[in-house]
């Protein structure tokens, strides 16, 4: 039986500028730390369900995404809060450039 080289959990999350906005995402798939946490916890979805529906993604990366959550969970629930509140309100503007209230 061959000896299998270990994964540092640390390299399966990164931050990029520019890339998914500076937000952290799962290396090798692009999916935001953001996305899988929704997936999870919002949408109610297990790993292996994520999995299933994303394959692109590894059981290991969604559980990183997860640990990387709760590692940073104050901040990243902060940086959530404001990408909500920039969203709302450029639907704001936008439904008032076109008339709408």
């Amino acid at each position: 039986m061959g000896v299998t080289a270990s994964i540092d959990i640390g390299t399966l999350i990164t931050r990029t500028p520019g890339v998914r906005g500076g937000r952290p995402y799962v290396v090798g798939a692009g999916v935001t730390v953001r996305r899988i946490v929704g997936l999870a916890y919002v949408e109610g979805l297990t790993p292996e369900e994520i999995a299933s529906d994303m394959p692109h993604l590894t059981l290991a990366g969604i559980h990183a995404a997860l640990a990387y959550y709760h590692a940073n969970r104050a901040q990243m629930d902060a940086d959530f809060a404001a990408e909500e509140a920039e969203e709302e309100k450029i639907a704001r503007e936008w439904a008032e450039a076109q008339g709408h209230k």
